[in-house]
């Protein structure tokens, strides 16, 4: 927001020489800047993670903020398990690991000596815990032989792993990246646990270095992730967030289904990144975003999310109340919601009929919504401005609707389509919790490493795998890769 310029001395001097005229329309300018200022003000303090793209942890602890409003209909069903739900609880074990015999030396009642009865019995009790784990070395050898016929030596050959004098093995530095990327703990802390743990001290260094090495070890994962999306999904999803890099604002794209990760880092939020990146200009199915303008230079089909206009569409029902917003919105859920219902039926499609008359009163609010908000006659284009003028809130969201219909209503149209693109939103979730936990990254190939990881243990975990599981293949040189990608050719 630019600093409001008032008119100085000079200029209200002048006007009040120039007569009453002058001085009104100054006064009259003035105050319709100030009015503006104060509305762009209370709008921006009216955003929350409830009628906006805002995230909760944004919201605050304000005791008089109203409470959260959620656009889902409430179950019937009790907080807590449901009826059938199998739960779990410690169970005992057949054959433990160990066995600790308590004996009874006297009688309880009488004080008669037992030592030299047998027992008739037992009562057995378990309990699971973990043995200490102290840090194991070690040593390997290799053969050194004289030859007798030649006199010369031959030195044994090393596993392909051992490859220096002293290092650390494949166990411990899955640990350290585990905790420092999965987990999310900074380097001192990753430190200290692992200290605590196994009575060993290890560098922060040597935690960069294991997580650079895993970075390149999955590598070949990731890639072969990015060409399947690229080639072979039917439905993909695609958001970004602000990062923090050496102290400089870069961003997180990401491009997922409900079974693959990919991210990656980049300095431009816009066209620049998503041509570097090079997944969406390529992309053969439909693409699932918000509506970011980048996004539909690239001739795919598209898909909104229609999760930003419910928010959108609550914020318009309280800062600026028209009876088509609350319509509309309650359109957009119908929709919804007949849509799940035929998909409960295992139909594929809603009849042409209530596709047809779905439109049509979507076609109608939106015309509605714009004849109740016309252009601004006082935003004319100045000369050498570009871009689109400024346009009321409201407006804005309509021209949106009305330009991209065929994308909102995708997912009416499309059941492979969702309604939103929660996919994407909860894939960055995570990553705004790493930079709430160290407030952003070092260097560029610092963050570079860490978006290969998390794609990599993303991926992983969609398809069943534990994160650890999946760094101890990466470390033996075996990535996890899901069955169904094809391997890329090395």
């Amino acid at each position: 927001m630019e600093p409001l310029r008032l008119p100085s001395e000079a200029e209200v001097r002048a006007a009040f020489r120039e007569g009453e005229e002058a001085v009104i329309k100054l006064f009259f300018e003035t105050l319709g800047k100030l009015a503006e200022r104060i509305q762009n003000l209370e709008d921006q303090l009216a955003k929350n993670s409830r009628n906006s793209g805002k995230p909760p942890s944004s919201d605050g602890y304000d005791q008089g903020a109203p409470r959260p409003k959620s656009l889902r209909k409430r179950s019937r069903r009790k907080s807590g398990g449901q009826r059938g739900h199998p739960g779990e609880t410690l169970k005992a074990v057949e054959k433990p690991d160990l066995i600790k015999v308590h004996r009874v030396h006297e009688c309880r009642h009488c004080g008669q000596s037992l030592q030299r009865r047998k027992a008739i019995g037992h009562e057995k009790r378990q309990v699971f815990d973990l043995p200490q784990v102290q840090m194991q070395v070690t040593e390997h050898r290799a053969e050194i032989k004289s030859c007798a016929r030649c006199g010369k030596e031959t030195h044994a050959t090393f596993p392909h792993e051992v490859s220096h004098a002293v290092q650390y093995g494949p166990e411990i530095k899955a640990q350290m990246v585990y905790l420092n990327t999965e987990q999310h703990l900074p380097l001192e802390r990753t430190c200290d646990l692992l200290d605590e743990f196994y009575n060993h001290r290890l560098s922060e260094g040597t935690i960069v270095t294991a997580c650079a090495e895993a970075a390149q070890k999955v590598e070949i994962s990731n890639q072969a992730v990015k060409e399947h999306l690229v080639e072979q999904e039917k439905v993909a999803h695609f958001d970004e967030t602000g990062m923090v890099v050496n102290g400089v604002l870069h961003w997180l794209h990401t491009a997922s289904t409900s079974l693959l990760t990919y991210y990656a880092m980049h300095p431009k939020r816009g066209s620049a990144a998503i041509n570097e990146i090079n997944i969406l200009p390529r992309f053969q199915g439909r693409a699932v975003h918000d509506d970011l303008a980048s996004y539909f230079q690239y001739e795919v089909e598209h898909a909104l999310c229609n999760a930003h206009h419910l928010r959108t569409l609550l914020f318009l029902l309280e800062r600026y109340p028209q009876k088509w917003v609350q319509d509309l919105l309650k359109l957009l859920l119908k929709i919804k919601a007949k849509v799940e219902t035929v998909q409960r039926k295992t139909e594929t499609a809603l009849s042409v009929r209530q596709a047809n008359a779905f439109s049509q009163a979507y076609d109608e609010l939106v015309k509605k919504g714009l004849r109740a908000n016309p252009p601004s006659k006082k935003n004319r284009r100045k000369p050498g401005q570009r871009g689109r003028l400024k346009q009321s809130p409201a407006r804005n969201l309509l021209v949106r609707l009305r330009e991209h219909k065929e994308a909102v209503l995708a997912f009416m149209y499309d059941f492979k389509v969702p309604f939103d693109n929660n996919q994407a939103e909860r894939d960055l979730r995570m990553m705004k919790v790493k930079q709430k936990v160290s407030g952003g990254f070092r260097s560029t190939a610092g963050a570079q490493n860490f978006c290969a990881i998390r794609g990599y243990l993303s991926t992983a975990r969609k398809n069943g795998v534990q994160a650890l599981a999946a760094l101890r293949l990466a470390f033996a040189g075996t990535p996890f890769l899901p069955s169904f990608i094809t391997p890329l050719a090395e």
